[in-house]
């Protein structure tokens, strides 16, 4: 990703465009990961009308409908937990990539007002 011989090298103005990249890569797993969650919290959601209204039907006799909506909601809820984990991968890989062109860049870590 980032190579630690070239940030010595490079000028301030190119550290600073690497580290809005950088920045702008963590916001768009921030919104996977906001997606994420979402997707994860529909089945629950989903089934907690269902379980609010059981005294109204008897599951027995829609199964037909029970068994598809229960597979649906399980392949929501594995989207989502892999949403999540994909995503709080990268974001980790940002901060890392991030620190990095910090402690690389004193101009950084003065305008970030970053003391380690």
């Amino acid at each position: 990703m980032i190579n630690e011989q070239d940030l010595e090298q490079k000028p301030i103005k190119h550290i600073i465009n690497e580290m809005q990249l950088v920045l702008s890569e963590k916001r768009t797993s921030l919104s996977v990961l906001r997606t994420g969650i979402t997707v994860l919290l529909f089945p629950m959601s989903a089934l907690t009308v269902l379980l609010a209204t059981s005294r109204y039907f008897d599951i027995t006799r829609e199964l037909v409908l029970a068994i598809p909506l229960a597979i649906i909601c399980l392949g929501f809820f594995i989207l989502g937990l892999y949403l999540i984990i994909r995503s709080a991968r990268h974001i980790r890989k940002c901060d890392q990539a991030a620190s990095m062109l910090l402690k690389h860049s004193e101009y950084l870590r003065d305008l970030l007002d970053f003391r380690d």
